[in-house]
């Protein structure tokens, strides 16, 4: 659903329409004037806009970006690359891929947040500056990491910025049990990720208050995903959740999604945030 224009495909056409309702839903579309006047109630620091292209990688992006703000909030500053991980993710699903009739099927980058996770944990990351949103192929994946003259392998910078289990996955289906975790049944959890299912007054809390806590959440539908970095209210009062997105800075907030609080609970899988944002938001 990621699409570039003239460039007509099933893919192109999936993107088009999605951000063509989002637009004329929340924000107007493309360069066109902002349709509503927002007052921000929580709009946290965050790392420059950044543009997927034409990769599958929203949830890698989105997941990082929320690595990225938690880091500022703490007064670090992290920017990590999402493409390194998407060649790594090529990498492990090239030597899964299926064969049909003797040609491999088309490359499939999609997944949700946990699978960022779960690579970062198992191949590392390194920072944006090595291996930016354009960076061709011909530039070589790198095996070393460096930050304040230090050196490290890409796992050892993934643990420096990101601990093991250091983020909850969080959903909610009610045809499951709550307060247990589950398998969410979607196609982009094909590493069958387990997560806590609770119902959705209590996860709505749980991220109203986290990001009052000052602390970012990543919020994943079923077709994209993005970092929510506060809370707004249009000229009418109506709620809004503001998003950091990965499509480049073109459009009327300069890659910023005002999503409608409506929407965005009906259209949410799955969202993401620290265990410290989650109990946080217990008290």
């Amino acid at each position: 659903m990621y699409c570039y224009p003239f460039f007509i495909s099933l893919q192109t056409m999936k993107r088009y329409l999605f951000f063509l309702c989002t637009a004329l839903l929340l924000t107007g579309c493309g360069r066109q004037k902002p349709r509503h006047t927002f007052t921000h109630e929580v709009l946290l620091p965050m790392t420059p806009v950044k543009d997927q292209g034409k990769s599958e990688l929203c949830w890698a992006y989105a997941m990082l970006a929320t690595i990225e703000t938690e880091h500022l909030l703490r007064g670090d500053s992290v920017n990590l690359s999402a493409v390194y991980v998407g060649r790594m993710l090529d990498e492990v699903r090239a030597d899964k891929k299926n064969l049909n009739n003797g040609e491999s099927k088309k490359k499939n980058q999609r997944a949700m947040g946990q699978t960022l996770l779960n690579m970062i944990g198992r191949y590392g990351v390194v920072p944006y500056d090595v291996l930016p949103d354009d960076a061709t192929d011909d530039l070589p994946t790198p095996k070393w990491a460096f930050m304040l003259g230090a050196r490290y392998t890409p796992q050892e910078f993934a643990h420096s910025v990101c601990a093991p289990d250091e983020y909850i996955s969080l959903t909610c289906f009610p045809d499951s049990p709550y307060n247990r975790k589950i398998e969410v049944p979607v196609p982009d959890n094909w590493e069958h990720n387990r997560l806590l299912n609770i119902p959705i007054d209590t996860l709505l809390r749980h991220v109203n208050r986290a990001l009052r806590n000052r602390h970012p959440v990543c919020w994943e539908s079923r077709g994209h995903a993005m970092c929510v970095v506060g809370m707004a209210r249009d000229e009418n009062r109506r709620p809004y959740y503001v998003m950091k997105n990965s499509w480049g800075t073109d459009g009327p907030y300069g890659g910023l999604v005002y999503m409608s609080a409506a929407k965005m609970w009906h259209d949410m899988i799955a969202i993401y945030m620290t265990r410290e944002a989650f109990l946080t938001a217990k008290k």
